[in-house]
């Protein structure tokens, strides 16, 4: 198996685990502390990793494109986090994270209109499997 698809793996397993750890972490706390907290563990982790790779070594070589990209990620990045927080601070992970993860299908409608990927019949059908779960669970 080629290795992203074994660190998509990890990344699943890692982010089913985040859902729940989060929702137990903020009993007694508000949605904004425990994303501060969270965003810190975050930023020493991959600050680690940033530095250990001597990635801080081609910072001066960032396209100013790609540097806009990465700001706009990051500004949508945290709205996700605060829609999440807020969202299973109140209410069950279990249909939180599963609307939460049916951002897929804007990901793939993103990923063929922007990215030109190409749209198979599998992630069609996928795609429109995820989008039904999502709304049974909205009306559920």
């Amino acid at each position: 198996m080629e290795v992203w698809k074994v660190l998509a793996i990890l990344s699943m397993i890692f982010a089913g685990f985040t859902a729940v750890t989060a929702k137990l972490g903020m009993s007694g706390t508000t949605p904004q502390i425990a994303m501060i907290f969270r965003a810190g563990i975050i930023f020493i982790v991959v600050f680690i990793d940033f530095m250990r790779s001597k990635s801080h070594l081609a910072l001066s070589s960032l396209p100013k494109i790609s540097l806009i990209y990465l700001i706009i990620s990051g500004v949508v990045a945290a709205g996700s986090w605060l829609c999440y927080y807020h969202a299973i601070k109140d209410g069950n992970v279990s249909v939180v994270n599963t609307i939460d993860k049916a951002s897929i299908v804007i990901t793939l409608i993103l990923s063929f209109w922007i990215l030109k990927e190409p749209l198979t019949w599998q992630i069609a059908l996928g795609g429109s499997l995820i989008t039904a779960g999502m709304f049974i669970l909205l009306w559920k």
